[in-house]
């Protein structure tokens, strides 16, 4: 192998390795991005409007409630 052989096979090993060190950088803040985006959206599906079933419920409640009341008021339904 000749010297300037040497040298290009020595830098196409150096900038393979330093490709390989970014894109594992680039991977690894790009999953951390993904984390906290996933970490984000479920603090807001905690915060939001619950789901229709939990409303359905919820709306079925009210109205016992209102039955409830009712019949010790003594009104007729």
């Amino acid at each position: 192998m000749t010297p300037e052989a040497s040298i290009f096979a020595i830098a196409a090993v150096a900038a393979l390795a330093g490709l390989i060190v970014a894109t594992h950088a680039a991977l690894t803040g790009w999953r951390g991005w993904l984390d906290l985006r996933r970490i984000e959206i479920e603090t807001r599906r905690d915060v939001a409007a619950p789901s229709p079933g939990a409303r359905i419920e919820l709306a079925d409640l009210k109205e016992r409630i209102r039955k409830l009341e009712a019949i010790a008021a003594g009104v007729e339904l």
